[in-house]
């Protein structure tokens, strides 16, 4: 089994230590059954994440994580992805839904991860009903549990 984590911080600052990051991705990618993969993820300023947006999605202004696999649609294919997320957006979500900066950016970095073993969901409402979201949950939950244990 081999699996490759790098994280980096583009100009911003981390609540969360880059190991911990890792740990993270790491601990997803196992519970997702994937034995080989090489994953970076770069969290980012508001700017660069919104230049991300615009030139792969279409889309105006800055979200909050964009993820992209680079991976045959079979498993067990090797998993290799790229991964970005914009704290400054992180935090604003986390007030929004009252949670912590820490737990939204663990939120991120599974929902990331997900999209790149290949789960999806709706653009809308809708998505929070997803069989994604409700995996993404149930991953975030035992991770944080992890981490205060």
């Amino acid at each position: 089994m081999s699996i490759a984590v790098h994280v980096s911080a583009d100009g911003v600052r981390l609540p969360l230590a880059r190991t911990r990051v890792s740990a993270i991705a790491r601990r997803v990618l196992a519970a997702e059954g994937v034995r080989e993969a090489m994953v970076s993820i770069t969290f980012l300023g508001t700017r660069a994440m919104a230049a991300l947006n615009r030139k792969h999605l279409g889309h105006r202004g800055a979200t909050d994580v964009i993820s992209f696999g680079f991976r045959e649609s079979t498993r067990p294919a090797p998993v290799i992805a790229d991964i970005y997320i914009a704290p400054e957006v992180a935090r604003a979500n986390a007030k929004r839904h009252g949670a912590t900066v820490r737990e939204e950016l663990t939120r991120l970095v599974v929902h990331g991860l997900l999209h790149v073993v290949g789960y999806d969901h709706a653009d809308d409402d809708a998505r929070v009903a997803s069989r994604m979201w409700r995996r993404q949950e149930r991953l975030v939950a035992r991770v944080v549990e992890e981490a205060i244990a």
